[in-house]
């Protein structure tokens, strides 16, 4: 049996949740649970504070956990990255007034409020930069203008509520940030745990690619076998037309628009795309 930590609220909780669901797992429904025992396979998850995850995870009482990458690294736990998901994307950044031009440097001797402490001072300290970093748990944005901060850091998604507060982002991202499986460091990656990774990894996939079917004159095949390349090779079948195969292959998704515009453009007819549920690749 392994044990695997889950957030149990914020912008990670359902989509992990949903990952896991589609992975043939058991879902915690509507219930509070702080756990649940999946026996059929064998997995309990634990719902904690996504802030919590991976330092739980490098103590050794859970298997894996799905937190934020900018969460992991804060928390200083021993984990690694085992899988990253593809959704909770944001980057984490400095913020100051729009009006004002700021560059990292001038943080120096500065005050800069956050909700993650140890993120910034870790990046500062690289760059030889000593600032007196000040800890909030919310409403980071209108330190400033409460006069409790010179500059912020803050996971920027939109950039919509640093506008409100006539703030500004400015230097490189400290990090770009994502949802992540973490293990403890240094520890192998079981059969059990690989189990896991691969559904997930299944799940995503399918979110990530269509499968693209459409028809082509041989001639032309090579062609449009560089449009589309599958992940090892397209599958080519004959078709009872005359010198015409059928051709099957996996696209991006979001490029699925433009390469059947692409397809035509070199003569592929009956071009159809359909959504995969789960894939092993």
């Amino acid at each position: 049996m392994i044990k695997i930590a889950v957030p149990n609220k914020g912008s990670l909780s359902e989509a992990a949740s949903e990952i896991l669901k589609e992975a043939g797992y058991k879902s915690r429904g509507y219930t509070k649970a702080l756990n649940i025992f999946d026996s059929e396979n064998q997995v309990e998850f634990f719902f904690l504070r996504p802030k919590d995850i991976a330092i739980y995870v490098a103590a050794g009482h859970l298997d894996l956990g799905i937190t934020g990458r900018d969460l992991a690294l804060d928390s200083r736990a021993s984990v690694d990255e085992a899988l990253s998901l593809g959704f909770g994307d944001s980057t984490f950044r400095f913020a100051a007034p729009a009006d004002e031009d700021w560059t990292v440097e001038e943080l120096q001797d500065k005050r800069i409020a956050t909700s993650y402490p140890h993120l910034v001072e870790d990046y500062l300290a690289e760059r030889g930069i000593t600032a007196d970093v000040i800890r909030l748990d919310g409403a980071v944005e209108i330190s400033i203008r409460l006069g409790v901060a010179d500059a912020i850091a803050d996971v920027v998604s939109t950039g919509a509520t640093l506008r409100q507060q006539g703030l500004a982002p400015f230097g490189d991202p400290i990090v770009s940030s994502e949802a992540v499986v973490v293990k403890r460091k240094g520890v192998e990656t079981t059969r059990e745990m690989q189990v896991l990774l691969s559904r997930i990894q299944g799940i995503l996939h399918a979110r990530n690619y269509l499968m693209l079917d459409y028809n082509i004159d041989r001639d032309r095949l090579a062609d449009a076998s560089a449009i589309t390349p599958g992940l090892s090779g397209p599958t080519v079948s004959p078709l009872s037309r005359e010198g015409w195969v059928a051709v099957r292959a996996m696209v991006p998704r979001k490029r699925a628009n433009a390469v059947m515009d692409q397809l035509a453009a070199v003569g592929g007819e009956a071009i159809l795309a359909s959504d995969l549920r789960i894939a092993r690749l």
